[in-house]
């Protein structure tokens, strides 16, 4: 052997079981970044393509950059990089921590023939960097093959306006964010353990007791609590370091859920997803707001028609004198009517407010939905005098679905059913009539529905608009980044509470020997895991809450004035899921590991 070095190679081969949490991280790490930053750059890609076409000249990649489109991808995806990092880096120094507190008599060994403090540093530094050389590769091609699989999703797929990305594309620009990411996430990450490691005097780690090296002043306080949960709660807490690091490594993860689910509620309000969307719209041929020309018998004839899903329509009227008893409130509303279609879709999209009884709108009622503005004196249960009759109001919408800011802006809109608005007004035809189309509608199926319009009306074919298709490919991103880093999570959590164990075997070992059974010694790990997880909890949902309350008033309640940010109850709650699976996941393995060992093979774990 040459060289102290010579021993890393030899190390890997021997701990490769134990190193697999640790290069599993690095690879995660790698693989994100170079997928998001891939992703970026076909996007780029894509846009330089589509313009090229359409001004019949070359886009460089700078002149891309310059736009605003290029600018947000790769803020976004700089963001991205920067919280991946800072995860890969406290999940990883975790695992280096927990692998540095198993080997203190092997380091200690090296202290005794010689070995410096700064030689030891070394030592774990290009050991970590060592399972760089396999973890970085594997993770820029699953990152590219990624890459691949969501652009063939979105060209052959969700199609719309991605019909032109770039297929199997290699991106440059990727793979050296890959790179660079896996480099610094382990430098950074094998800092803190390194010291550790180089602070163990050559005694006390032959002695294999370097985890907890000070002398014990008291006894640990039980109070009402079994031994078992006490010891464990008090283990986790002693090693502090430890301690910061389960306890980040749970509350990023609870941090980037509650962060990334904002941007879920911004595309949302971006691009409303409603299930009355329609493909085709007919209206007045003039633009005549409110004009009601589409008949009744058209609208049944296209009913029937091949391509046609569903069909339904609204009938208008505007300024109708009414009696409001409500004080400044206007004498006068605007009256429109919903299909039983258009009313279902209303409770379907959540547009309702709390409390509104959409069942006493339906057929020739005498209950109405009314929108105004959020502080008008208008509730449920109020009386709407209009054309000599009493409307009693059944619910309230959560924003004008007639304005373009959703704000109503001093007016009083009222929808009532089919039935009702021909009973008040007696107009039976439609100022407006949406067709949802078929999968496999065709052209021609489009223009034979045009074909039999009434006079003064037309068709604006809408196919083209549709969004659903951006809608679930950035849905499906989000939720598939979130997917990964709370698998990183859960597999760090159980891979740091079985080294974490492992570390204290002798100390198991000996409580064994003099009489703790197994169940107290399942408390024990338990009680460790509990106490990271609770931490972790805690944190991550109070500044997960306020950092994601600063991104809702940042990107939601500056662009959309109706919107009102509320506490994410359902999402807590999935958190609170999540932490105890994952807790519960990372005692098993090793509380039964340490309980079917021989107290003799505890007590001689080195």
């Amino acid at each position: 052997m040459k060289s102290y070095l010579s021993l890393i190679p030899i190390s890997a081969k021997v701990r490769r079981r134990q190193n697999r949490m640790t290069r599993l991280c690095i690879i995660f790490a790698v693989f994100l970044v170079t997928a998001v930053f891939g992703m970026a750059d076909m996007d780029i890609r894509m846009e330089q393509a589509r313009l090229a076409e359409k001004h019949a000249r070359e886009f460089t990649f700078q002149a891309i950059m310059d736009t605003a489109m290029g600018q947000n991808l790769f803020l976004i995806a700089g963001g991205l990089f920067l919280l991946i990092l800072l995860a890969g880096v406290l999940m990883i120094s975790g695992s280096i921590n927990s692998t540095v507190a198993q080997r203190t008599k092997f380091f200690g060994m090296m202290r005794c023939i010689g070995m410096s403090r700064q030689q030891l540093k070394r030592f774990v530094r290009l050991e970590a960097l060592n399972w760089c050389k396999t973890a970085i590769p594997t993770g820029i091609v699953l990152g590219t093959v990624c890459t691949w699989v969501l652009c063939a999703v979105l060209r052959f797929v969700v199609r719309e306006e991605f019909t032109t990305i770039p297929l199997f594309g290699i991106s440059p620009i990727g793979i050296i964010s890959g790179v660079t990411m896996g480099l610094i996430t382990v430098l950074l990450a094998a800092r803190a353990p390194a010291k550790q490691a180089a602070k163990v005097s050559p005694v006390a780690a032959v002695s294999g007791n370097a985890q907890n090296t000070g002398r014990a002043r008291r006894a640990v306080r039980i109070g009402r609590l079994p031994i078992g949960i006490s010891l464990g709660a008090y283990h986790a807490k002693s090693a502090r370091k430890n301690l910061v690091l389960m306890t980040g490594s749970f509350a990023l993860c609870i941090i980037l859920f509650l962060t990334f689910s904002v941007l879920l509620d911004f595309v949302g309000y971006l691009l409303p997803q409603s299930a009355s969307d329609a493909d085709i719209m007919i209206t007045d041929e003039a633009g005549v707001a409110g004009r009601n020309c589409v008949s009744w018998e058209t609208v049944e004839t296209i009913r029937g028609m091949e391509g046609v899903k569903n069909i339904f329509g609204r009938r208008s009227l505007f300024e109708v004198s009414a009696k409001l008893d409500k004080e400044g409130l206007p004498q006068e509303v605007d009256l429109f009517s919903f299909d039983d279609f258009d009313l279902d879709a209303l409770k379907k999209d959540g547009r309702l407010e709390k409390g509104s009884d959409l069942s006493e709108v339906y057929g020739n009622s005498d209950s109405v939905l009314v929108i105004c503005d959020p502080d008008a004196p208008l509730g449920k249960g109020d009386i709407i005098q209009v054309n000599g009759e009493a409307l009693t109001v059944a619910g309230m919408l959560k924003y004008d679905l007639f304005s373009e800011d959703g704000l109503s802006h001093g007016r009083v809109s009222v929808i009532a059913s089919s039935e009702t608005f021909v009973r008040l007004t007696g107009i039976t035809d439609y100022s407006l009539v949406m067709v949802q189309t078929t999968g496999d509608v065709t052209d021609g199926d489009v223009a034979a529905i045009s074909e039999v319009l009434d006079e003064g009306t037309a068709l604006r074919d809408e196919r083209e608009l549709r969004t659903s298709g951006t809608y679930t490919a950035f849905v499906l991103c989000v939720y598939g980044f979130l997917a990964i880093i709370a698998m990183v999570t859960l597999l760090n959590a159980m891979n740091s509470i079985s080294m974490s164990v492992s570390a204290r075997s002798k100390q198991y070992g000996a409580m064994r020997a003099v009489g703790m059974e197994g169940r107290q010694v399942t408390q024990m790990i338990a009680a460790e895991a509990v106490t990271y997880a609770l931490a972790g909890c805690v944190t991550g949902c109070i500044v997960g809450l306020v950092i994601g309350k600063m991104i809702y008033n940042l990107l939601i309640e500056g662009r959309f004035p109706y919107a009102v940010w509320a506490l994410p109850v359902f999402r807590l709650f999935l958190v609170l899921v999540f932490v105890a699976a994952a807790t519960l996941a990372a005692i098993h393995a090793p509380a039964k590991r340490i309980r079917n060992m021989a107290i003799t093979a505890t007590i001689n774990e080195l």
